[in-house]
């Protein structure tokens, strides 16, 4: 019996190990390329070198036992091949979706440890001023009238810097949360940019910066919330603004093309470095050139990082490149249904105005 055993034990290992050592060379052979032939192959070992087992331990006699072993070997073959496939499939595109997930949430936490330490030392700021001049004012430091005026307007000055801070950093919180809610109605882009424009008009003269805005005669409807696109065209002007030398110009130019209407800011400004491009949009990121509105007037340097947010709840995008001056900064969103399309030069049916210098 003993040497029974050993016979039959030799026999199956010598008609499975075979198939068992083509089936490992033709899932290294396919790893790469189908996922769906890799799962069938890596099935179908155990099934074959079942069947090779008892065909080398039957001497290659097919018997009626050994061909209802078959028979079942097929029929199981049939349904745990397929089965397998589409297994693995969502195995491995959920493999995939943990792995991005954890990226992700690697990168989101990175980001939010860089963003505490830079608002911890941006906070440190006016309040340190804030307190140096308080304790000024209680220990008499200071006279009365002129100084006791200034050292006021100084103080309601950071203040006023902290609450702003305070606030873009509740909006941003929301955003990442995506716990932003916003009431859509249709709106006219062009309406939102002359009130953006003419917002920032003083602004833009005490600069010594030309603004101006190139829009078509015709409506670019937007589905999107008045509040939320205008904060948007405001942190992209305030930008150009804050970035954009005396004697320089900015241009906003909107239109629409196909399903999607457009508004491009252009400066003078010195432009984006090539490094910095690919994380211009991260909340609090300041690269060798500051981009974001405050970077120079003491704002949250969360502008532009809000303004990607705010779109992406409409659905839509914002890019970021050099010209030759400057920068342009462009915003797409979908175009409502009912708008027409508009695709012809916006220079034959545009109209400008202009700030004087």
């Amino acid at each position: 019996m003993p040497n029974d055993i050993t016979g039959l034990i030799g026999w199956a290992l010598a008609g499975s190990v075979p198939v068992v050592v083509i089936g490992s060379v033709a899932l290294r052979l396919f790893r790469n390329r189908s996922l769906g032939l890799s799962m069938a192959v890596l099935v179908l070992i155990p099934t074959l070198a079942t069947l090779c087992g008892f065909l080398a331990v039957s001497g290659l006699m097919f018997t009626d036992a050994l061909a209802r072993m078959a028979v079942v070997l097929i029929v199981v073959t049939a349904v745990t091949v397929p089965a397998a496939i589409v297994l693995g499939r969502s195995q491995a595109r959920q493999l995939v979706w943990e792995k991005q997930m954890l990226d992700q949430e690697r990168a989101a936490e990175a980001s939010r440890r860089e963003l505490v330490a830079w608002v911890s030392h941006d906070l440190r700021t006016p309040l340190a001023g804030i307190r140096a001049m308080g304790e000024a004012l209680a220990d008499g430091l200071v006279d009365r009238g002129a100084d006791v005026q200034r050292y006021g307007t100084q103080v309601v000055r950071e203040t006023t810097r902290l609450s702003a801070m305070v606030d873009d950093l509740f909006e941003m919180s929301k955003i990442n949360a995506g716990a932003l809610r916003l009431t859509m109605e249709p709106l006219d882009l062009r309406e939102l940019i002359d009130d953006v424009v003419a917002a920032w008009t003083p602004a833009a003269t005490r600069s010594d910066v030309k603004l101006s805005a190139v829009q078509p005669h015709s409506s670019i409807l937007v589905s999107g919330s008045d509040k939320a696109l205008t904060r948007v065209l405001t942190n992209l002007l305030a930008n150009a603004i804050a970035h954009t030398p005396p004697g320089g110009a900015i241009e906003i130019h909107a239109g629409a093309a196909n399903t999607h209407a457009w508004a491009r800011v252009d400066d003078t400004g010195p432009g984006i470095a090539a490094a910095d491009l690919p994380r211009i949009f991260e909340a609090g990121y300041r690269g060798s050139v500051a981009r974001s509105p405050g970077a120079d007037d003491g704002g949250s340097g969360m502008g532009l990082a809000i303004a990607a947010g705010l779109l992406a709840v409409h659905d839509g995008e914002i890019t970021a490149r050099n010209r030759n001056p400057g920068a342009r900064f462009e915003i797409r969103l979908p175009l409502l249904p009912d708008a027409p399309d508009r695709d012809e030069p916006a220079a034959e049916r545009a109209t400008s105005s202009g700030v004087p210098r």
